[in-house]
């Protein structure tokens, strides 16, 4: 099995916890508070922003031009999601210029940041990789009886997008590449998971101050 694979399956307890996680349930039937909404919508701003810094620290670091090429081809995505991310605001009345992180923002972002700078690329993608796999896995069960019409259907649609889904198999390729399956990568990849547990946990709790 590919390591991306076996990471995957290894953490499919906090895959669920996220899917089946309230945030995430009231995305996908349209009842989620929107006050909780918008105030995730300015967390992951300000998380995107270091995801995209993440990718070209690794860029940078990468040992050949496939993996430069690939990890600044995954940033530029980051960068689209972010223009979206300013639509969801001006919908939500969300200033993003004015957003501070919050506890479990600023954990993940730090994590990543760090992980970027010390490790070598394959931690990296690995530390990285379980947002991209997660957010697509939750896209497809949210739409898998059709995209409902609600408030929260663009966020839903963007994550089951193809478009989206390519950039996390890009993602998961520079897994394979350059990482290896030791300890030290499986912590970190559960980590990640743990972290965007955390991370939809704060928005539904956080949300509402």
């Amino acid at each position: 099995m590919a390591l991306s694979n076996e990471l995957w399956a290894a953490n499919q307890d906090l895959a669920q916890a996220c899917l089946e996680h309230p945030f995430v349930q009231g995305i996908g039937n349209g009842i989620l508070e929107s006050v909780k909404f918008a105030y995730y919508v300015g967390q992951d701003a300000f998380f995107l922003e270091a995801f995209a810094r993440a990718y070209s620290i690794a860029a940078a670091k990468a040992p050949d031009w496939l993996g430069f090429t690939t990890f600044h081809n995954l940033a530029s995505g980051v960068l689209e999601e972010l223009r979206l991310h300013s639509s969801y605001a001006s919908q939500w009345g969300v200033n993003l210029d004015s957003v501070e992180a919050g506890y479990a923002t600023r954990r993940y972002t730090d994590f990543l940041l760090a992980t970027a700078w010390s490790g070598d690329v394959g931690l990296t993608a690995a530390a990285m990789s379980p947002c991209m796999r997660l957010y697509g896995f939750l896209g497809e069960q949210l739409a898998l009886h059709g995209i409902p019409n609600h408030q929260y259907a663009d966020w839903i649609r963007t994550y089951s997008s193809t478009d989206f889904q390519s950039l996390a198999k890009q993602l998961e390729s520079l897994v394979e590449n350059y990482a290896t399956n030791n300890a030290v990568v499986n912590s970190t990849y559960r980590y990640a998971m743990f972290c965007e547990h955390e991370f939809f946990q704060a928005a539904w709790i956080d949300g509402n101050k």
